[in-house]
């Protein structure tokens, strides 16, 4: 059996560790094992096919990144191609793709990424291609999976950085906002925000009105707390309003998001009279050493994405279904994203303590 690696979309805190648990339990079962470099476009020319030996694996559970590298523009599909007059175009390219595998002798191979990665397998999947899926993203928003490897570093980064913007915050009456991932779901906020005493969060399941925001704010000056923190997630939305859309995106992309806590600090001064200043944690939280936790998680995905490709489960992604690894139909995982529930009991308790959601 000789199997592939390929790792797409951001990349995230554990990806290397789920690379090495795949390529030691594969070669513990006598097979030969590929990385795709930067996505899928090793197989398309576009970068290499590299053999993967212990060697290669030696030493990078504990690393952020991945070896392989990655991309978020990528898909085979629709894979961007600059004209010679400069304009972009997006060609169909996935038989080639599928052509190159048979080539270099690959008989399964093993994605790792998020809604993006797993849409594109399910496509290769139906042309036939014989594919194992392991969710990854730090913003926890795929479904079928309890949780993603990623998602507990990411929360960790957040919550260090709200301790930070306590202490500095209080010294100076400010209110501090801290804009965080999460395009569509709010788990990075609303975990390190109740994790991290934040005063108000924002996500984008629970639509904010700025008046809210502000009242909690003033509220808290008059009981004598004259300093605020509020934790916002990229994707989140004013009632009435729309996601805040920063910058042009590259071809292939989706829509960059972002620029939000600077336009909500600005609106807070003008209500509050308050000095309010922002902060984008940014790509901060996709960096670094993953956790015992995420580290943990990565290998056991890792090592049932080999038991899958051994079982035949083509089509298929593993799960964390607590406490077991399972394999799910990549339908399942994209029937939707994975989004905070308003009633969850997280929510409940962040209310419960006087955490404002700005509704």
């Amino acid at each position: 059996m000789r199997i592939a690696i390929s790792t797409g979309g951001g990349d995230a805190p554990g990806l290397n560790a789920v690379i090495r648990a795949a390529v030691l339990s594969a070669l513990g079962r006598g097979w030969e094992v590929l990385g795709i470099k930067r996505g899928f476009a090793g197989l398309m020319g576009d970068d290499e096919v590299v053999e993967l030996t212990r060697d290669s694996v030696r030493g990078i559970g504990a690393q952020g990144g991945t070896i392989l590298r990655t991309t978020n523009r990528g898909s085979p599909f629709a894979y961007p191609r600059q004209r010679p007059d400069g304009t972009w175009e997006e060609l169909d390219r996935s038989d080639e793709l599928i052509a190159n595998a048979q080539r270099l002798g690959i008989d399964a191979i093993i994605t790792i990424g998020g809604d993006g990665s797993l849409s594109i397998a399910q496509r290769l999947f139906e042309k036939g291609v014989k594919i194992v899926g392991v969710p990854k993203t730090i913003d926890n928003d795929v479904s079928g999976t309890v949780t993603t490897f990623g998602f507990d570093t990411a929360v960790s980064t957040a919550i260090e950085a709200i301790d930070k913007l306590h202490t500095t915050a209080e010294s100076h009456d400010r209110v501090l906002v801290l804009e965080v991932m999460g395009r569509h779901a709010g788990f990075i906020a609303l975990h390190a925000g109740l994790s991290g005493s934040a005063d108000v969060i924002l996500i984008p399941e629970i639509p904010f009105d700025l008046e809210s925001v502000a009242k909690k704010i003033k509220q808290r000056d008059a009981s004598g707390r004259l300093f605020s923190i509020v934790v916002v997630a990229e994707g989140a939305v004013p009632k009435g309003g729309e996601v805040s859309i920063m910058g042009e995106s590259l071809p292939g992309q989706d829509r960059r998001v972002g620029g939000l806590a600077q336009r909500i600090a600005y609106q807070i001064s003008e209500r509050t009279g308050k000095e309010s200043r922002s902060l984008v944690l940014g790509h901060l939280q996709r960096g670094g050493m993953p956790t015992g936790y995420d580290r943990l998680l990565a290998t056991r995905f890792g090592g049932a994405a080999v038991r899958a490709v051994a079982d035949g489960k083509w089509g298929h992604m593993v799960a964390l279904q607590t406490p077991h690894i399972v394999t799910i139909p990549f339908t399942e995982a994209l029937a939707g994203p994975k989004m905070v529930d308003p009633k969850h009991d997280i929510v409940q308790t962040a209310r419960a303590i006087g955490i404002s959601f700005g509704d």
